[in-house]
């Protein structure tokens, strides 16, 4: 069975790229061939907002719209269209003593956001405006919005970009604070080093909610709040309401050089190794995994050419039948990268089979991402500065070779392609630590019937044991784990035996400079979730 993007991961407010609008109060200016400084002041009134009880005809839906393992049940749900309603959606919350939670796109791993403690649900599909704010040289994008659409603004608008997630139907809200990684990543880094402001939705010591704006320059006095939203993830400190996107180093005003530019167009790739194909053999399937890596340890370094090319290489249980690597390539020498890299993959395997290789304009690629949902999953993660050992190679075999329930409709090992403008920042520059590796591995189990659920999660928590059996169930502390996809089993000491909190595998050496932001922001405590940033005891 071929699952595409199952390896990977708009609702409301809908507008075209070239109509320009006022985002959250904020002038923004209309695209590149308007006149110039053209502004819009005459826009609608934002959506909402909308508060919707159990007995509500959208109730079902809103509380459905996350990971299918998990439905919550919150006395209300609100759906938002601008700052001021959620200043008071968090505000009622807050002086009614209930829990509160947020969902932008709706791809959380886990389920914090439909916890049964959580009474109260902020829907951020409302905000989903993306434009150029002149004001502060910088574009500014709403939560609700998804990746796909903040791609056909951008490009379409002024023919820029950002370097985030390979699927678009994912909320920008969650995956810009987590980190941001994507198919451009090796060449143009993480969103978050193209991350200007923040405003977000905080709770003071009084229990006094309010919208606080926070910017990377060195004379904020909120710019720890800045930094704690690159890479500290989501739910730890308040509600995020707008994000700036400006490249450190930009300069002048003109929008269309203020983020990278979009690649003109695009090799989308995929080739297959079937088990068949590889005669079930183990020396050829590990191969195959080690060919794949040692390209990535060679192909890895800043301003490479090849980290113009994306390539995850997914490799499943033998009942689905499946060894698929799947890409993007750009630039004038794409076509030579992919066959260089097809080639080395192949050495001592054999020719893939059902090799497919498409150009197409960038934007089209985009869109054309992978998208996961309709099924329950388990996700697992690690990050590698080095290729798996053998021994690490053989437990992966022995997993996705040993016989299965066939109710498990997918599980595979996902590897892709890390490195490259990634390592260029510095560890503590942002929030998120992991800048030497050069490799980003994801562990996913797949199914439909909720009666499997206990089954299907155990069958990944073993594959992930029986790989770092050398470290105690857990990747290398060094190496760490990886934030956009978190993993309750790592806060609990049943499942994560290693005795390594979770805090130093997510969050390495940040974490003490983490919990003094969340101290000050959220003193209270009024966000949190099973892997939350703790402030100090003294605190709380």
């Amino acid at each position: 069975m071929t699952m595409p993007g199952v390896n990977r991961r708009q609702l409301l407010r809908g507008a075209t790229v070239a109509a320009s609008g006022v985002v959250g109060g904020l002038a923004v200016q209309t695209p590149a061939g308007a006149a110039e400084g053209a502004v819009r002041t005459d826009c609608a009134p934002p959506l909402g907002p909308v508060k919707a009880g159990p007995d509500d005809t959208r109730y079902a839906y809103l509380v459905r719209r996350g990971q299918k393992r998990w439905v919550g049940t919150p006395d209300q749900v609100w759906v938002v269209g601008s700052t001021e309603q959620v200043v008071a959606a968090v505000q009622e919350a807050v002086d009614s003593g209930r829990r509160v939670a947020v969902r932008s796109g709706g791809h959380c791993a886990e389920g914090w956001v439909d916890d049964p403690a959580v009474r109260v649900l902020i829907d951020m599909s409302g905000m989903t405006q993306v434009g150029y704010d002149p004001a502060r040289r910088a574009f500014a994008v709403e939560p609700g919005a998804t990746l796909g659409e903040v791609y056909r603004r951008l490009v379409l608008g002024w023919g820029v970009t950002i370097p985030a997630g390979w699927c678009p139907g994912v909320g920008a809200g969650g995956h810009i604070c987590g980190g941001g990684y994507g198919v451009l990543s090796r060449a143009m880094g993480l969103v978050v080093d193209h991350l200007y402001a923040v405003e977000v939705v905080v709770v003071d010591a009084d229990g006094r909610a309010r919208a606080v704006v926070a910017t990377r320059d060195a004379s904020d006095p909120n710019r720890e709040l800045w930094w704690g939203h690159t890479g500290g993830g989501g739910g730890n400190f308040g509600v995020v309401t707008r994000y700036w996107l400006r490249t450190p180093g930009a300069e002048g005003t003109d929008p269309g050089q203020l983020l990278p530019r979009a690649p003109k167009s695009a090799i989308v790739f995929s080739a297959q190794w079937p088990w068949q194909a590889l005669d079930l053999d183990k020396t050829k399937f590990t191969r195959l995994i080690r060919n794949h890596m040692d390209w990535c340890e060679r192909n890895s370094a800043v301003g490479a050419p090849a980290t113009r090319l994306y390539a995850d290489l997914t490799v499943g249980r033998k009942a689905n039948d499946l060894n698929l690597v799947s890409g993007q390539v750009f630039g004038a020498d794409a076509a030579d990268l992919l066959e260089d890299y097809l080639s080395t993959l192949g050495a001592g395997v054999g020719a893939p089979v059902g090799v497919v290789k498409t150009e197409q304009p960038w934007l089209a690629a985009a869109l054309d991402g992978p998208n996961s949902d309709g099924y329950r999953l388990k996700i697992k993660s690690g990050y590698l500065r080095k290729g798996f050992s053998d021994a690490q190679l053989s437990a992966i075999y022995e997993n996705l070779t040993r016989e299965q329930d066939p109710t498990l409709l997918f599980g595979s090992v996902g590897i892709a392609g890390y490195g490259g403008r990634i390592s260029a920042v510095a560890p503590d520059a942002t929030a998120f630590p992991h800048r030497d590796a050069v490799m980003r591995v994801q562990y996913t189990a797949a199914w439909v019937a909720a009666d499997r659920d206990a089954a299907q999660v155990d069958w990944l928590r073993r594959l992930y044991r029986e790989i770092y059996a050398d470290t105690h169930g857990v990747p290398d502390p060094k190496d760490g784990a990886y934030i956009n996809y978190p993993d309750d089993d790592l806060a609990d000491p049943a499942v994560n035996t290693s005795g390594v909190p979770w805090s130093t595998l997510y969050f390495k050496d940040n974490y003490p400079r983490l919990r003094k932001v969340k101290a000050t922001w959220d003193p209270k405590n009024i966000f949190s979730h099973t892997l939350g940033i703790e402030p100090p005891k003294a605190t709380r």
